[in-house]
């Protein structure tokens, strides 16, 4: 507040003039692709490579093959010289989180009955064509049982049969397909018609090709002659200990509702995919464990969770839970988290969905553009799983703070048995139609990895086709949509290792778009497919043309540290480390290229050792060679764009120049809107750009710099448009590419030129 000056005195005022904007923070790369686990389409910061396996996984294997996922490998490289990283993990349209429903009677199974009260009849049906019999789980997994008492042609009589195979009259309609899994039940006319059909409805909800395998048993249908025939549905173990599980995994059936085992509490996998199982039972998906259709990965992988009721006291209305590695047991438990007195007392500062969190990212569309919705009232403290509902809250306390005496104890869950920890079932795990070796459709006889490595193709890729939207490029396009919000996520960097532009052009053009759009990251991208010429790789630097985008060949082959072996991958995968430590040892605006900052120092050897004059093919086509000089290793030996215009930004150190400059300044410079438009606004925006200017000027970025704010370019009419204009002249220090040297022969005696 101005002083009121009335009488004579002196008068003093502070200005501060030690604003210290805030640094850019330095967020780095991201990295687009599928990984083993962790939650789809949602950008995540990691801050190490221990962190990234905790929440996105690394190794998983096949059979006896191990393989790990080109994001892992991209991710490991660039984590060596970095601490800051955002994944986002690509799958197809059909993913989700696993779930377990934890009830009040880990013992008691759940029931239903269907009931036919007609009895059979020789001449009779009991049924009719097109009849059904359905069963919905919590997970929304659809089994339909259609009926019927006539034969396919040369379908045996009692034979079970899946919808897309040859089952006659009983082919269900569009309406029915579209609901679920549908299971064809057959038998002819004869006696006992109805108690033949119903033990053939028995015997396809354990069918292999049932969705509900695992989950349900039907009881045999006792008595063959007329009158009410009953067949009660029961609630299973889904693990394989033998023990039942503390779920209502069934909730609907056309013949009632199963009724017992009590629910409490649902919680819900941070990661999406059936990966997050321990019980492996699944269907139509990937990552097949050899041999065994319905598995994902082998049962009681490391890479699965279950969860364990420790403790309870009833007392207090208090409960202990434990959440549990897959693949441990009672004598050698391995516990990865736990969070003891939980409460279902919404009023207690132990309430579970505060002491676990329930929080959760949704992508939401609005106006075509994509965003994070976060939902949940409490902030995810556990790393692997949030709160998704509370089914029996109950009030523990009375109006004193005292424990009720008429404490309803029976809604706390049950103590397990040790081994017995509960699974979650139910994720979805995209890459529809691949397993783990990379065959596609279906075929499991593959008997090393596949579409991994050098064998990506153009229909799969690590196990997706990003040429097809709902097999891949659905996933791609929405992570890249994403991570176009600069306001959202801040980086420098897009890598898509896996993603080859020969082949997946659409993705590729399609990230360089995101780049140019936001102004402020640059993607790192490979050209070819493994065991590809050199003129291919010529071809693709020609058919492209932006300065915010690089391209590097030929691939390389690098150790594989989490598998102990030794691996060709395309260059993407090790240049974010190349280009991490560049930023590390030096500055962006350095070339991240030659033996000072250059060396893949993790290579073996490159695909191709490439002489002066392949060079100097693939530099003329803005593809930055990967040189292999004797004694000194593999080297990136090259830095240019792939802008095909001749000027300061065909080269990569000035582009990132240019986008570190504006990071900063976007930063520093946001807390002036709508300020007063008024000199000294502008010398305070003045007072920070040139400082950073300067030190960048300093450390060899810039060669001259000038920065114009003033009266000259903030004139009334703009003013009066509510603009603040300033001008950056910048002049960029240049690296030098080409040593020239000329040898001049003199004879002896001659004097030497000044």
């Amino acid at each position: 507040m101005a002083e009121k000056i009335i009488s004579p005195g002196v008068f003093t005022n502070e200005i501060d003039q030690t604003f210290l904007p805030t640094a850019v923070a330095d967020i780095g790369a991201a990295i687009i692709g599928p990984t083993l686990k962790g939650p789809a389409g949602i950008p995540t910061i990691v801050t190490s490579f221990s962190d990234f396996q905790a929440k996105f996984g690394d190794v998983f294997k096949s059979g006896s093959d191990s393989v790990q996922f080109l994001t892992s490998h991209a991710a490991e490289e660039y984590l060596k010289n970095s601490d800051t990283l955002t994944v986002v993990r690509v799958m197809d349209g059909t993913f989700g989180p696993a779930t377990a429903t934890i009830g009040t009677s880990l013992g008691d199974a759940a029931t239903s009955t269907f009931t036919v009260a007609d009895g059979d009849d020789a001449t009779a049906d009991a049924f009719t064509n097109g009849e059904f019999v359905k069963i919905v789980a919590t997970d929304g997994t659809v089994g339909i049982f259609i009926l019927s008492n006539s034969v396919g042609s040369g379908v045996a009589t009692g034979t079970v049969l899946a919808a897309d195979s040859d089952i006659g009259a009983t082919v269900p309609d569009a309406s029915l397909l579209a609901q679920g899994v549908c299971i064809a039940v057959q038998n002819n006319h004869s006696t006992h018609a109805q108690h033949l059909v119903m033990t053939e409805i028995a015997a396809a909800v354990v069918h292999a090709n049932s969705p509900l395998n695992g989950k349900v048993t039907a009881a045999s249908i006792s008595g063959t002659g007329t009158g009410a025939q009953t067949l009660v549905f029961t609630q299973v173990d889904l693990g394989a200990d033998g023990n039942t599980k503390a779920f209502t995994d069934i909730s609907q059936i056309t013949a009632g509702n199963f009724s017992g085992g009590g629910e409490s509490f649902t919680l819900e996998t941070l990661a999406d995919g059936t990966i997050m199982n321990n019980t492996g039972s699944h269907t139509g998906t990937t990552l097949f464990e050899d041999g065994k259709s319905n598995n994902i990965l082998l049962s009681g992988s490391k890479h699965n969770i279950r969860y364990e009721i420790t403790s309870k006291n009833n007392n207090k209305g208090t409960f202990n839970l434990a959440i549990r590695a897959g693949n441990d047991n009672i004598k050698r438990k391995q516990t990865l988290e736990t969070f003891n007195n939980l409460s279902l007392d919404e009023n207690s500062p132990n309430y579970i969905a505060k002491a676990i969190g329930d929080q959760k990212q949704n992508v939401r569309t609005e106006n075509g553009t994509k965003y994070l919705q976060l939902s949940g009232s409490y902030s995810n403290k556990s790393r692997f799983v949030r709160v998704k509902s509370v089914t029996n809250t109950t009030d523990y306390l009375d109006e004193n703070g005292n424990v009720r005496v008429d404490l309803q104890s029976g809604s706390l869950p049950n103590v397990g048995s040790g081994s017995a920890a509960g699974g979650f079932v139910g994720g979805l795990d995209g890459m529809s139609g691949f397993d783990a070796l990379g065959n596609h459709n279906g075929d499991k006889t593959g008997t090393s990895p596949a579409n991994f490595y050098e064998n990506i193709t153009d229909t799969n890729s690590q196990g997706l086709d990003p040429t097809t939207t709902a097999e891949g490029l659905d996933g791609y396009t929405d992570a890249l949509n994403l991570l176009a919000n600069q306001d959202e996520f801040d980086i420098n960097l897009i890598l898509m290792p896996g993603i080859i532009d020969s082949v997946h052009g659409t993705v590729t053009a399609k990230a360089i778009d995101v780049c140019e759009d936001r102004g402020d990251c640059f993607a790192i991208l490979d050209p070819v497919v493994y065991g590809s010429t050199l003129a291919q790789a010529t071809a693709r630097g020609d058919a492209r043309d932006s300065n915010f985008a690089a391209m590097y060949w030929p691939w390389v082959k690098v150790p594989d540290s989490q598998i102990g072996a030794q691996r060709w991958v395309p260059p993407s995968v090790v240049l974010g480390g190349v280009y991490a430590f560049n930023d590390r040892v030096a500055h962006p605006w350095f070339a991240p290229a030659g033996l000072n900052r250059g060396g893949i120092t993790t290579a073996i050897q490159a695909e191709r050792k490439l002489t002066q004059g392949n060079r100097d093919t693939l530099y003329d086509s803005n593809i930055n060679p990967i040189a292999t000089f004797p004694g000194q290793g593999v080297t990136v030996f090259g830095q240019k764009t792939l802008q095909k215009k001749s000027s300061a930004l065909d080269r990569i150190n000035v582009r990132r120049l240019l986008i570190r400059v504006k990071k900063f300044i976007a930063a520093s410079s946001r807390f002036l809107v709508f300020e007063q438009n008024t000199a000294a606004t502008r010398r305070r925006f003045l007072g920070i750009v040139n400082p950073f200017l300067e030190n960048v000027q300093s450390q060899s970025g810039l060669s001259a710099f000038r920065v114009v704010m003033d009266e000259t370019n903030n004139t009334p009419d703009t003013i009066d448009r509510n603009q603040l204009v300033g001008q950056l002249f910048l002049q960029p220090t240049r690296t030098a590419e080409f040593i020239v040297l000329d040898f001049t022969i003199q004879p002896t005696g001659a004097s030497f030129p000044e």
